[in-house]
């Protein structure tokens, strides 16, 4: 009897060996199946700058900014009046993000 299970333990040991065997066989191979992947297929850049305006380039920026200050520059050259020179003006702040958005936030 103690014959019978010494020969069954032994097979079970030698499954359970073969099996672990093949289990770190497989690992190992997806491993380098992922390694050659990554090395081979192409990273999206990090789009992070770590900046307040990380949506708009420098040159987008200052072509904003010199928009608004040439739209206020004329306004308050040409206007009549001061209420309608401070109309303008915040009509201006008021409409510049929206037509920021819409003019450079355009996905074609």
């Amino acid at each position: 009897m103690s014959k019978e299970r010494s020969r069954l333990r032994a097979q079970r040991l030698a499954a359970e060996t073969a099996e672990r065997a093949a289990r770190q066989r497989r690992l190992r191979r997806r491993h380098r199946l992922r390694t050659a992947l990554r090395r081979w297929v192409p990273r999206l850049p990090d789009r992070r700058t770590g900046r307040m305006f990380a949506r708009r380039t420098r040159g987008q920026r200052a072509a904003i900014g010199a928009g608004v200050v040439g739209a206020l520059v004329l306004i308050w050259g040409y206007a009549g009046t001061l209420p309608t020179k401070l109309a303008l003006s915040l009509l201006i702040a008021a409409a510049t993000p929206v037509v920021v958005v819409l003019a450079l936030d355009r996905r074609i």
